[in-house]
Formats: structure tokens, sequence, C-alpha cells
């Protein structure tokens, strides 16, 4: 992925048009990272305005979007969602139809979904839209209540925050684990959520919560090759298993064990792009066991192999040099 449009409309929310600049905008090549050809294009060029009352001068038009790699949509007000301007959803139909990227944030999804790319596929936007969504386009199974969604090459997201979870998971997808950890630290984020994650939580604890379970995060990034279990980690928290469980998702939007197995996936990325070890002691470093545990969870989440993956991310040439390429992946359908 080189390029990258942004595409911005009357109305466009200023927050979520920041993420997509600070996720491929920013020139970060004093890091080791490409930089990527990113553009804000419009329908018709001029002034934009935003719905929090200022505008931005947009001097591109739609025609880069038909050459990018990447097309991200930002989100447009509500009363726009049955009236999205045609020159747009041409963009998005022939960016599915040339398989590059399509990235939505927050209800942006409205916009992708009015194009009919949806259709027949998996999505999300924002939980106070899920429903709007569903009723307008019966055809999209909405998910209201993850993160963000990849089905094939197009990503659709929740509302703010959730919009630079997707930015960074496509980001590891295409600079792999740790570049995209470097971005994350600079923005001072966590590198990644996973998209199942729930966009809220009915009844929060304090939030005092989250400093008592960090010891126990902390231990468990440290020991990832232990089987662990949620009765040891209860344990370590001074609490009952019933209460660590119910806390830790508070906390983390997921249970024990899938914050876990997404931190192996993690450690497993790392260690393929870094090391030159074979996949049985990567699967061991990492808590899975075996090469073939590994691999079989490696695709499930990534939709890649591990072989696969360090021919395209790994920095050292011994790694590159370890394993022969093993059969190519099958698509991913659904991350969440």
């Amino acid at each position: 992925m080189k390029t990258v449009a942004c595409i911005v409309q009357d109305g466009f929310a200023p927050f979520e048009f920041g993420v997509a600049c600070e996720a491929f905008g920013l020139d970060r090549t004093d890091d080791g990272i490409p930089n990527f050809d990113f553009r804000i294009v419009t329908p018709d060029p001029g002034a934009v305005s935003s719905k929090m009352g200022f505008s931005i001068n947009v001097d591109a038009d739609l025609s880069f979007a038909y050459e990018a790699d990447l097309v991200v949509v930002s989100p447009v007000p509500h009363q726009y969602w049955a009236h999205t301007d045609e020159r747009v959803l041409d963009v998005i139909r022939a960016a599915v139809a040339r398989d590059a990227w399509v990235l939505s944030v927050c209800s942006g999804s409205f916009v992708v979904a009015a194009s009919g790319v949806l259709d027949g596929r998996k999505a999300t936007t924002h939980w106070m839209y899920a429903q709007k969504m569903a009723e307008m386009y019966p055809r999209i199974d909405v998910d209201p209540d993850v993160l963000y969604v990849q089905d094939g090459r197009i990503i659709t997201s929740a509302g703010t925050a959730a919009g630079l979870d997707a930015c960074l998971h496509l980001l590891r997808q295409e600079l792999g684990a740790e570049l995209t950890n470097k971005i994350a630290r600079r923005m001072v984020v966590p590198p990644q959520r996973d998209g199942g994650q729930a966009q809220f939580i009915d009844k929060p604890l304090p939030a005092t919560t989250s400093l008592s379970l960090a010891p126990v995060t902390d231990w468990m990034l440290d020991n990832l090759r232990l089987d662990l279990t949620v009765d040891q980690l209860a344990s370590k928290a001074h609490m009952s298993p019933r209460t660590f469980a119910r806390r830790f998702k508070a906390d983390h939007g997921a249970t024990p064990a899938a914050w876990l197995a997404r931190q192996r996936i993690i450690h497993a990325q790392r260690l393929l792009e870094s090391t030159d070890l074979g996949l049985d002691r990567i699967a061991y470093e990492s808590g899975f066991g075996s090469a073939a545990v590994l691999r079989q969870n490696f695709a499930r989440v990534l939709g890649i192999t591990p072989t696969a993956y360090r021919a395209r991310f790994c920095c050292t040439r011994e790694g590159m040099a370890t394993e022969t390429a093993e059969s190519a992946p099958a698509a991913l359908v659904s991350v969440a």
C-alpha cells in the first residue's frame, strides 16, 4: 500500500477525519516507517464545511481516489445517509472492483453501504446507528457490538477511537507488527485492540480497577509460554475467579482467555519479524505449544500463515531464508 485517498464531504466529523490524517498522513521516515502518498479529496474542490462550524480547503477532486491503494471514507451527517453523492459511490465501487482497500470510520459506513459493496457482508458502525443501518440495508450483517470488522479488503469501524484501532489493524497487515507498534507508540495508544472487543460497557466499574489489574496483565505478557488459567490469574489479583473475570472484561473489553490469545498472536508476529527462530520455538515462546497450533490460530486471526507472514515482514536475512513458502493463505472473511 503506497497511496491513500481520504474522502471528505460537507458535514465531516473533525476527529474521525483527523484519525485518518494521523494514521496515514504523517511523515515517520525518521522511525524507519515508509511514507504514504496521502491526499484529501472531495467531489467539488474548495471549502468543505465540518459539523463543528469551520471549513477546510480541499484542492483535489476524486480523480486520485480512483487509483489509490486505500480509500478512507469519513463520516457524514445523518441527513445525508440516504442521499450520498453518486460520484463518491462510484469511487468506492471502483476501489472494491480493483481489490483496493476501503476503510470507513464511524458513520462513514453508511456511505460505503450506499454503494452496495457491503451487501452480503458483515459490517459495523457506531452502536447508536447500528439499528438504523440494519433497517436501511437489510442485506448487510450489521454487528453493533464490535470495534471494527474486516470483510475481505473492506474495513468498517465504530465511533471515534475505534476508527484508530481499525487503521492500526490495517497498518499491521501492510507494514507488520513492529512498525505498527512504533506508530502506536508515537500516538501513545495501545498497538492493537482486537476488533471483537465490545464498543462500550453497560455497567462500568470504578476507574481504579485497571490499576489493580495492571500487575497481572504485565505478568501475563512476561509469561505467555505458560498455561495460564483464570483461577491462577485471579489468585495473583487477590480476587475470586468470578470477580476477576468480570473486572478484566470491563477493563479490556474481552475475556482473559481472548485477550491472552491475542497477545500471543502479537508476540508471535514480533518473533517472526525480528528473529530467525523456527516455528516450533516461536510456538513455544508464544504459548501455542506446537507449530501446528500456531499455524491454525495465526491463519484464523490474520488470514495468513506464519511462514507467509515472515516472508513479507521479516527484518533478518536468516529469518527470510528459514523456511520455504507455504501454500497461499485463505482470504480473511471477518476479524470480529
